[in-house]
């Protein structure tokens, strides 16, 4: 556990060929093992699949695709007398973002049989049209927060 100190927060670079903050945080999250230049082919490559089937511009679309996924409510346990209630929680800026991102990610690399691009490409459009995986799981997720409404007043 931390003591009294809050964690640093750690400013990174914008991405390199869309100077975006966002791209170049959802390419950490994509990244495994530190292989940074292979995340940043997968992703680029996603959107390049993007392009091709969409005739749109892609940023765009993975724009939309995190905004649709991101969540307005999440669930947290709290132990109060002896019991653990599940405590609908309002979500703020940054974890919507580590929320819509992790969901997108894990929903691609749950499909099998094609490479990474692929899978990502075809789950950020699903998600910018508002279907697939990462926004059942969101949708999920709202759905438990509005069924444990009634502990709200636990939340501090």
């Amino acid at each position: 556990m931390r003591g009294k100190k809050k964690a640093p927060k750690r400013k990174i670079k914008p991405d390199v060929k869309y100077n975006n903050l966002q791209v170049a945080k959802f390419i950490n999250y994509l990244m495994g093992r530190g292989k940074k230049t292979v995340a940043q082919a997968v992703f680029y490559d996603a959107l390049d699949i993007i392009a091709l089937k969409t005739k749109e511009d892609s940023l765009v679309i993975f724009e939309t695709a995190i905004k649709n996924v991101s969540p307005q409510l999440e669930i947290r346990s709290k132990r109060v007398g002896g019991a653990n209630y599940q405590i609908p929680f309002p979500v703020k800026g940054d974890r919507k973002f580590a929320l819509a991102s992790r969901w997108i990610l894990g929903a691609s690399r749950d499909k099998k049989g094609r490479r990474m691009a692929e899978k990502l490409a075809e789950e950020l459009m699903a998600a910018a049209k508002n279907e697939g995986t990462s926004i059942k799981k969101k949708e999920d997720v709202q759905r438990m927060a509005e069924a444990n409404r009634a502990f709200a007043h636990f939340a501090r």
